[in-house]
C-alpha cells in the first residue's frame, strides 16, 4: 500500500535474547522489494531495536501495550517522533571515490578519459601523504553520513597505507563500508601508477588481511578487489585479482561501459574478447559479488551475462550527466534480471548526497520518454528502493540492511521536515506521501536529524561528537 495504518503488528519475530534499547513511534517509510507496489508508508509505526543494534520488532503504534509486554520494555522508553518526522532506512551508496571528494564540484568540463588525466590522477597522487588522506577521508565519511548514507562502497587510491587509514577512520566514525585499494599498472601517468602487477597484488592482499584479521575493523569494513578499469590493468594483474577474489571470497568492484571512447579502447586492448563484460569474466572478476559502476553501453548479451553471473550495476546518473557520458536505461537492466543500486560517483558526480542521485535517476529515466516515446519510467518510489534495498542487493547485504524487516541491523535515519533552515514548505492538505516526496526532491542534510548504523547514533544534526 502507498500508505496504511495497520491495526495489528505487521512484522513480528520471536523474542531475542537481547534487551530492547530503543523504541521509536514514528512515520515509517521503506520498501519490501524494488516494486512500487512494495513501497510502504506507515503513519504510526512502532519499531524496537535491541542492544545488539538489530531490529527486534516493527508493529503499529496502537500495539504498544502488547509489544511492551512481549518484548519486556517499559513504555517510557518509547520516543515519539511526531507528525512531520520520518524514520527511513539508511541509504546505500554503491560507488564513490573517497580521494576525489577533494575535487567535488570542480572539473566538470571534460569527458571521462580527459577528466581522469587532467584532474583525477593528479588529485589521487597526493594521497601518498597521510596528512592529506586523513583530512579528506574524514570529511567524505562525515559528509556522506550527514546525508543519511549508512553504507558506502569506496575506491581509495593506489596507496596501501592511506587505504589502511581510510578503513580505520570509517570504522571509528561508524559508517558501514566496502573499501578497495585501487589497482592500476599500465596506461597511467608516471607519477600515479603501481610499479608492477605483483606489487599491486601484494598490497591488495595485505589490505585484505589487514581488515579480515582484525575483529573490530571487520565489523563494519569489507575489503574489495578494485581494478580501476580494464585499460589501466594488465592481463597479469587482472588474472591475479580474480584469483585473490576467489581465495579470500571478497567482493569485486570496477567500472564498465561508462563512456564510448572507453569502450572502444577496451576493444583495442582485448580484441580476443567479445565484449567489455567478457574481459572481466575471462579473468574471474564477474560473479555474484561484483559491483560494476555505470554499464551505460552494455549490450543485451552483456546484460544477460550480468544476470547469469549475479553481478550488479551501480547507476550513477549525476556523474553520467556531468561528464557527458550517457544515460543508463535502468528499466532495461532491471527487466534483464540485473541487480541495480545507486552511486554518487564522487567526484564525477559533484554531489555526495545520494538523495540528489535519487532525484537524477528519476530524471535520467524520464529522458527515455522524450519525443513522446512509450516507456515505463523509474518513479520516485522505485528510485528510493534502488537507493536502499537495491543497493543492499548489489552489495550482497540484503539479509542485513536495506529496510526495516526484523532481524536486520538498524541502519536508519530520522528525517525532520520542519528542521531549522529547511528547504521544505508544507501545506495543510499534504498527504503523508506528499510530505515524503517533498523531502525526497527538496530535502538535504539540514533535515537529517539522526543517523544510526547498527543501532548506534553516528551522525545527523542531533549528533554531538
Amino acid at each position: 500500500p502507498d500508505a496504511s495504518h495497520p491495526t495489528s503488528p505487521f512484522f513480528i519475530t520471536p523474542m531475542s535474547g537481547h534487551s530492547i534499547s530503543r523504541v521509536f513511534r514514528a512515520n515509517l517509510v521503506h520498501c519490501l522489494s524494488l516494486s512500487p507496489n512494495d513501497f510502504q508508508i506507515f503513519e504510526d509505526a512502532l519499531i524496537g531495536i535491541n542492544s545488539e543494534g538489530s531490529i527486534s520488532f516493527v508493529g503499529s503504534g496502537d500495539s504498544i501495550s502488547q509489544l511492551s509486554k512481549q518484548f519486556n520494555f517499559d513504555e517510557s522508553l518509547v520516543q515519539v517522533l511526531g507528525a512531520n518526522k520520518f524514520l527511513v532506512p539508511g541509504l546505500i551508496d554503491t560507488h564513490l571515490h573517497a580521494p576525489q571528494y577533494a575535487m567535488a564540484g570542480t572539473g566538470t568540463d571534460l569527458p571521462l578519459l580527459d577528466w581522469l588525466n587532467k584532474y583525477t590522477f593528479p588529485t589521487e597522487s597526493k594521497f601518498a601523504d597521510l596528512n592529506v588522506a586523513k583530512k579528506v577521508f574524514t570529511n567524505v565519511i562525515k559528509r556522506t553520513l550527514s546525508f543519511g548514507t549508512t553504507t558506502g562502497c569506496y575506491f581509495t587510491t593506489i596507496h596501501l597505507e592511506s587505504t589502511k587509514l581510510f578503513s580505520d577512520l570509517v570504522s571509528k566514525i561508524g559508517q558501514r563500508a566496502y573499501v578497495g585499494k585501487v589497482c592500476m599498472d599500465r596506461n597511467s601517468p608516471d607519477f600515479y601508477v603501481e610499479n608492477s602487477a605483483q606489487d599491486s597484488l601484494n598490497s591488495t592482499e595485505e589490505f585484505i588481511k589487514y581488515v579480515q584479521e582484525d575483529e573490530n575493523r571487520r565489523k563494519l569494513v569489507t575489503p574489495v578487489i578494485t581494478p580501476r578499469f580494464v585499460p589501466t590493468c594488465s592481463e597479469t594483474l587482472l588474472k591475479g585479482l580474480g584469483q585473490l577474489a576467489t581465495r579470500y571470497n571478497v567482493p569485486i568492484q570496477s567500472h564498465i561501459s561508462e563512456n564510448c571512447s572507453e569502450v572502444g579502447w577496451v576493444k583495442e586492448l582485448h580484441p580476443d574478447q567479445s565484449s567489455y563484460t567478457d574481459v572481466y569474466k575471462h579473468f574471474g572478476l564477474l560473479n555474484d559479488k561484483t559491483i560494476m559502476a555505470h554499464g551505460i553501453y552494455l549490450s543485451d548479451d552483456e546484460l544477460k551475462t550480468f544476470s547469469e553471473c549475479g553481478s550488479g550495476i551501480s547507476h550513477c546518473p549525476v556523474s553520467n550527466f556531468t561528464l557527458s557520458s550517457g544515460v543508463l536505461d535502468v528499466r532495461r537492466a532491471l527487466d534483464a534480471g540485473v541487480k541495480v543500486g545507486l552511486g554518487t560517483d564522487v567526484s564525477g558526480g559533484y554531489s555526495s548526497s545520494l538523495w540528489e542521485t535519487i532525484r537524477q535517476s528519476v530524471l535520467a529515466s524520464n529522458t527515455f520518454k522524450f519525443g513522446g516515446k512509450s516507456y515505463k519510467e523509474v518513479n520516485f518510489k522505485e528510485a528510493f528502493a534502488l537507493a536502499t534495498l537495491g543497493g543492499a542487493q548489489v552489495l550482497g547485504l540484503e539479509d542485513k540492511v536495506g529496510n526495516f524487516v526484523p532481524g536486520k541491523a538498524f541502519d536508519a535515519q530520522i528525517i525532520d521536515l520542519e528542521a531549522s533552515g529547511s528547504n521544505i514548505d508544507l501545506v495543510e492538505w499534504d498527504t503523508i506521501e506528499d510530505k515524503f516526496q517533498k523531502f525526497l526532491f527538496l530535502g538535504d542534510n539540514r533535515n537529517v536529524e539522526s543517523v544510526f548504523v547498527n543501532g548506534r547514533l553516528v551522525a545527523g544534526t542531533s549528533h554531538k561528537e
